[in-house]
């Protein structure tokens, strides 16, 4: 398994016990439910989306039996995912404090995130799209055969 897909992999189960232990801290605490957006993130963000990024980066180059488009683009997904998904904590939490710099902080987590997940999307749609291993550079267009033959 590559160090990249190992690194989403555990980020993901990082994630998933600081949601647990956020909606654990939010059962026994009422007024920690002004936190839910961060609990929600934390889950969704942090353990679903990492994992399937783990898994897609491990899965799509043997499903489709060609190299992943950028072993280096897929580092820089991680780094680039789990910064902006500690900005979007970070400012969920101040909004739910008071702080006016949440929005800001929360914006700018928010992009990071999207940049991210863009990369994800590139890297897959260019994986998928490479010509196989092998393969000719010039697209062969098939025979046809004449109308007239039988």
């Amino acid at each position: 398994m590559d160090d990249f897909v190992k690194a989403f992999v555990k980020a993901s189960v990082a994630w998933l016990g600081v949601g647990v232990l956020l909606g654990m801290a939010m059962a026994g605490v009422p007024e920690w439910t002004a936190y839910r957006a961060v609990h929600a993130h934390v889950m969704l963000l942090g353990f679903v989306t990492m994992f399937i990024n783990g898994v897609g980066y491990h899965v799509v180059p043997r499903l489709s039996g060609r190299p992943l488009w950028s072993v280096r683009a897929a580092r820089w997904h991680w780094w680039i995912a789990n910064s902006g998904l500690s900005a979007m904590v970070a400012g969920f939490w101040l909004r739910a404090s008071g702080s006016a710099l949440g929005t800001g902080v929360l914006s700018a987590g928010g992009t990071i995130t999207a940049v991210g997940a863009f990369i994800f999307v590139l890297q897959v749609w260019r994986t998928v799209d490479a010509p196989a291993p092998g393969a000719p550079s010039v697209p062969v267009t098939p025979l046809r055969r004449s109308a007239s033959a039988g």
